[in-house]
């Protein structure tokens, strides 16, 4: 089965990256909607998907029958992760990545994540295993290496390649700086130069002018933007615009931003439930008050809110607080 998007476009990939607790279904649906090539789902343990009955929303988090959705699995048992593959594929997935990129503890100490590059044969378990059990494009996400005196990437991406993955996407740091300092774009060359398949840069892309760096120091295919979303989930749109030529924005003037925010907010609390659906909202209202400049005063009202109502009817002042400043200028 071949790529819901096209691997040799006139112009680079560019897709939204995974980070857990923000690319929820909500957020990725925003992405989607206003232009992406691919969108990751957040992490998915392969343990608990295959031991767990999944609920209704824990199935929909997945982002099953989306166009141009991949569901990104964690984990460390070469048997586990690949009927965890076989489920998420028979559901409908488009494709299916391996996260060998989490530095967090709690997932590296498991063995799962960037501790995989730590072991590149298990590795290559996982990944046989997985491309062994499904007919979608299976691809990777890992980083630079361990540390500094590991930089085995190039090595594991070439190993992966032939194990079946259809591409690999290279965060530009090792396990050890976490997001520390600033992502080598450069050393991703090396990666791109070890395999036939494409290569994505990720870390501290942001942006066009971020991306157009980025490409040129690493010479990939295309890019993925993480952080660059928050408050600015037009921000992959974007950036497929300015890198195919034109100078098309979808950013939103500020009273359609606010109705931006407030549909993205009637969405988490219709996927999340009320209770859960307040504290996941405020980090995105957080995030686009941010991008607006909000007063603190206003931006502390509506995340002390718990009123949708009052929300909702602050939202427009909050959002135009910018557009209001540069005007009186």
């Amino acid at each position: 089965m071949n790529f819901p998007f096209d691997t040799t476009p006139d112009r680079p990939v560019v897709a939204l990256a995974p980070m857990a607790g923000i690319t929820d279904l909500p957020m990725r649906d925003l992405v989607t909607g206003f232009g992406a090539d691919l969108v990751v789902s957040e992490m998915v343990a392969s343990g608990e998907l295959v031991t767990a009955r999944s609920g209704t929303r824990e199935r929909a988090e997945l982002g099953i029958g989306r166009a141009a959705t991949s569901v990104q699995l964690a984990g460390r048992d070469p048997a586990v992760m690949a009927e965890a593959a076989r489920q998420v594929a028979d559901l409908g997935a488009a494709l299916i990545d391996i996260n060998m990129g989490c530095p967090a503890k709690k997932v590296t100490g498991g063995l799962s994540g960037s501790a995989l590059m730590r072991d590149p044969d298990l590795a290559l378990s996982l990944i046989e295993a997985v491309a062994g059990a499904v007919d979608v494009p299976v691809t990777v996400k890992m980083r630079l290496g361990w540390d500094d005196d590991s930089l085995n990437a190039p090595d594991l991406a070439r190993r992966a390649e032939g194990a079946g993955v259809r591409m690999v996407v290279i965060h530009g740091r090792t396990r050890c700086q976490f997001y520390k300092g600033q992502a080598d774009w450069n050393a991703i060359r090396a990666v791109v130069d070890a395999v036939t398949v494409p290569v994505l840069a990720n870390g501290d892309i942001t942006d066009a002018e971020t991306a157009r760096r980025a490409l040129d120091a690493s010479g990939a295919a295309g890019v993925m933007i993480g952080r660059g979303i928050q408050g600015r989930p037009w921000a992959v749109a974007d950036t497929i615009a300015a890198l195919s030529g034109t100078s098309a924005t979808s950013a939103p003037t500020a009273p359609n931003r606010a109705a931006l925010a407030a549909r993205h907010y009637d969405a988490i609390l219709s996927f999340y439930g009320t209770d859960l659906g307040l504290r996941v909202a405020r980090k995105h209202l957080g995030w686009y008050m941010d991008d607006a400049g909000t007063p603190a005063d206003l931006r502390g009202r509506i995340l002390r809110s718990r009123d949708t109502a009052e929300v909702l009817s602050l939202l427009p002042e909050a959002l135009a607080s910018r557009d209001a400043e540069r005007t009186a200028a």
